[in-house]
């Protein structure tokens, strides 16, 4: 296992949650927010530090999808496949978004600049189809519309 992750960012988490009776998913939501995403080495540190053992700490952060165990791109598309969303055209928003950038499902672009991440629901289907990309929500998706939100996306990283 290679220490890559500096754990001592994770210290000031694990002091405040020490001996808390069920903070796991706090701790957990908080070195993902810290590191982008959970690194095996994290794991081990968690448990470790919880007093329990990784196979529990990984088996809670797998039971929830909001945990992700590799880095995701600077930009992370959370692509709704809710029963709205599908029924308004999420599958050929998901087509427009492989055939723009290459990727599907769980993949990041070579550039490290997109993932993409289906979703069950957003919670807005009155602007179905939708999509989230980090903070921002974008709605009523046309494939038109997708390719123009993400080339302004990369001409900005361009432009920086």
């Amino acid at each position: 296992m290679s220490n890559t992750a500096d754990l001592s960012l994770l210290q000031p988490v694990l002091d405040e949650y020490a001996g808390v009776k069920g903070s796991l998913i706090t701790i957990l939501q908080s070195a993902q927010e810290i590191y982008g995403y959970l690194p095996q080495e994290v794991i081990y540190h968690v448990a470790e530090a919880t007093g329990s053992s990784p196979a529990h700490v990984l088996g809670v952060a797998t039971f929830y999808t909001q945990f992700r165990f590799k880095p995701v791109g600077k930009y992370l598309i959370l692509l709704c496949k809710g029963t709205a969303c599908h029924v308004n055209g999420s599958d050929m928003i998901a087509k427009t978004i492989y055939e723009t950038l290459g990727i599907t499902d769980g993949e990041t672009t070579e550039d490290g600049l997109f993932s993409l991440t289906f979703v069950a629901c957003l919670g807005c289907c009155s602007l179905s189809p939708v999509m989230l990309i980090n903070d921002d929500t974008y709605g009523s998706l046309t494939p038109e519309k997708v390719k123009s939100i993400i080339s302004e996306i990369q001409a900005k990283e361009a432009a920086v």
